[in-house]
């Protein structure tokens, strides 16, 4: 079992270095994207923070998760497609759960934790049933 533990270790620092490198930043800025996105788009709803919601509101919780994951499902598995190329490459051998790892690390994790605070960010500006086109054509704007 430590020798597992101590080769994914190794498996995983060693991705920052070599092949497909670009992909640990392009995945979490799509991930950042989507967040801010829906983010914008809860704010805009009026509904309370996504995280808070997952794990405060038993109601809303399976809604909110599923919502989640159909946001950044495909993303998600273009993580683990492109960790399946990347350790071909380098292992010649694929190791499914890092691969899972990586894509929870890259893809799940940013979506996960920076929902809420866009959320909580964006309802200073924006007013619950409020649009983007409707704050251009108010009158006195």
């Amino acid at each position: 079992m430590d020798d597992t533990l101590v080769r994914i270790w190794e498996h995983l620092v060693g991705r920052l270095t070599g092949p497909l490198t670009f992909r640990l930043l392009v995945q979490p800025t799509m991930s950042t994207l989507f967040a801010v996105r829906d983010g914008l788009r809860d704010a805009r709803a009026g509904r309370s923070p996504f995280f808070s919601t997952i794990v405060g509101n038993p109601d809303d919780r399976r809604r909110l998760i599923r919502e989640g994951l159909i946001a950044i499902g495909k993303l998600a598995v273009l993580a683990i497609v492109l960790d399946f190329v990347y350790q071909l490459i380098v292992f010649r051998r694929i190791y499914p759960v890092e691969a899972i790892d990586v894509a929870l690390l890259l893809a799940f994790v940013p979506y996960f934790v920076l929902r809420g605070p866009v959320n909580r960010i964006a309802r200073l500006w924006v007013r619950p049933g409020e649009r983007a086109s409707d704050q251009t054509s108010r009158p006195g704007s």
